[in-house]
């Protein structure tokens, strides 16, 4: 039986990269998911046809996480859709090289209101509707919350807030929740990709040059984890920030 099945996942920013394929890899378990995105209604639908293809059920719904009217909306959709969320995955964020001399109040507050901001009010929406059964929060992180890289310091505090929210809210949520964050290194995705664009590899070289596993990751790599995290085979994690990063440390 997969191990998954009668669960249902809200996925949010899962219209392309890590978020898409976790939440592919859930309906795979056999989840009931919800597909959601900020602006690219295109990328959520694909995301959605694939899962249908597969023979897995999925809806897309729009909705900024790091407004609260919106957030109530997404569990308002998935509740009509499918029924109360058993698992919430915190995957929309931003993120980029904003060095020192660049961070102005606009930028500041966007990666602060989606990445810290969202989890937060999307964690909240959720906990409030488990109507007493056990749920999952699965936040993502990044490995350079432990170790800030040049230009990524507004990035990488974002992501250290993530994961003692983790901590905060496991403790809060109790037997109510599991909360877990995962931690992944350096993963191939479209925001990385185009990040990277004008051909400069050094960086990416450096970070395999300190991997024992000896590659960057793919999406699928940290979706596997989150899979499992979302299982009753983590039934005993909870406030744990979990390194998926081929043994990658700075």
């Amino acid at each position: 039986m997969a191990k998954l099945a009668n669960k249902i996942a809200v996925v949010t920013g899962a219209s392309k990269g890590l978020g898409a394929s976790i939440a592919k890899h859930l309906a795979a378990e056999g989840a009931k998911v919800v597909v959601n995105y900020a602006t690219s209604a295109v990328g959520a639908e694909k995301v959605v046809n694939e899962i249908k293809a597969a023979g897995g059920e999925a809806v897309a719904v729009q909705g900024d996480v790091s407004k609260a009217a919106d957030v109530k909306a997404l569990f308002d959709a998935t509740e009509a859709a499918f029924g109360t969320a058993d698992i919430l995955v915190n995957n929309a964020g931003v993120y980029g090289m904003t060095p020192l001399g660049t961070i102005d109040e606009a930028s500041y507050r966007r990666y602060f209101d989606i990445n810290v901001l969202g989890l937060m009010l999307a964690t909240q929406e959720a906990a409030g509707r488990f109507n007493g059964k056990s749920g999952v929060i699965i936040n993502i992180s990044s490995g350079v919350s432990l170790t800030p890289g040049p230009g990524m310091s507004i990035y990488s505090a974002t992501k250290a807030a993530v994961d003692n929210l983790t901590r905060g809210f496991a403790l809060e949520l109790g037997t109510k929740a599991r909360v877990v964050s995962l931690s992944p290194g350096l993963t191939i995705t479209e925001g990385l990709q185009s990040m990277s664009e004008g051909g400069d590899d050094s960086f990416a070289k450096f970070v395999i040059s300190r991997t024992p596993l000896g590659r960057v990751g793919q999406p699928e790599d940290i979706a596997k984890v989150a899979a499992f995290l979302a299982s009753d085979d983590a039934g005993w994690m909870s406030g744990e920030v979990v390194q998926v990063g081929g043994g990658l440390r700075f």
